[in-house]
């Protein structure tokens, strides 16, 4: 087995445009040495059409969420480092490479991530710090993790499944790596669509008609992953 081969897992529900350009910039990345799994989470638009001509692992599921799609995919994962590759992102080119250079130079690290793009908003990410983490989560999906490190996903939590999986490994005392790069953009129109700016969250904006509903259903599901790892 290769020790350089990374995993890259994509769950698909619909929105095949995206995912065609998603999937282009992983086949174009600097870094070769890779499996690509794509788990089509009951999409109705012809997913499987977009990936027949290449050589890549695909799975078909019924719907049962993004959770269930990305523990499918590891469960076929063969390499030495995983990847859960949303599929509204769009990698530089280089994105592998670096984050694999920067995870093996980093004794004791589990996972590297970077900033990234949402549309043509800056994320900036930092630092690695559990206690900022258990604050609120500033480590996007796409990381890529060791795959002995790597645990699976609770296909109970709805939203923020990526700060729910981050503070599951921090449990088990697993650390991240920051690269101080923009090295992806994440589709606007994608699984963070219901993105507000911070203030919408504040007084007087959080009471506005057309945001309270929005603002409640998002501290709600904070909420929730904040009671599971026992968070104030």
């Amino acid at each position: 087995m290769s020790t350089s081969l990374i995993s890259i897992i994509i769950p698909v529900y619909n929105r095949v445009d995206d995912f065609r350009a998603a999937l282009h910039s992983i086949l174009s990345q600097s870094h070769k040495d890779i499996e690509i799994i794509v788990v089509d989470d009951g999409s109705s638009e012809d997913v499987k059409k977009e990936v027949s001509d290449k050589e890549i692992t695909y799975i078909r599921q019924e719907n049962r969420g993004a959770p269930a799609a990305r523990n499918r995919g590891l469960e076929l994962a063969k390499g030495e480092y995983v990847v859960f590759w949303d599929a509204d992102v769009i990698g530089n080119s280089d994105m592998l490479k670096k984050m694999k250079k920067q995870l093996d130079q980093s004794v004791g690290a589990s996972f590297v991530y970077c900033n990234y793009y949402f549309g043509s908003k800056k994320m900036p990410a930092q630092s690695f710090d559990a206690e900022k983490l258990k604050e609120n989560n500033y480590i996007h999906t796409t990381s890529l993790i060791h795959k002995k490190d790597v645990l699976r996903w609770d296909e109970s939590i709805k939203r923020f499944q990526d700060w729910d999986l981050w503070l599951s490994m921090v449990g088990k005392e697993k650390k991240g790596v920051w690269i101080d790069e923009y090295l992806f953009k994440a589709s606007a129109g994608g699984t963070m669509s219901g993105w507000l700016p911070k203030c919408a969250y504040k007084k007087p904006w959080k009471f506005l008609p057309g945001i309270r509903s929005r603002v409640e259903k998002y501290e709600e599901a904070k909420n929730i992953v904040k009671r599971k790892h026992n968070l104030k």
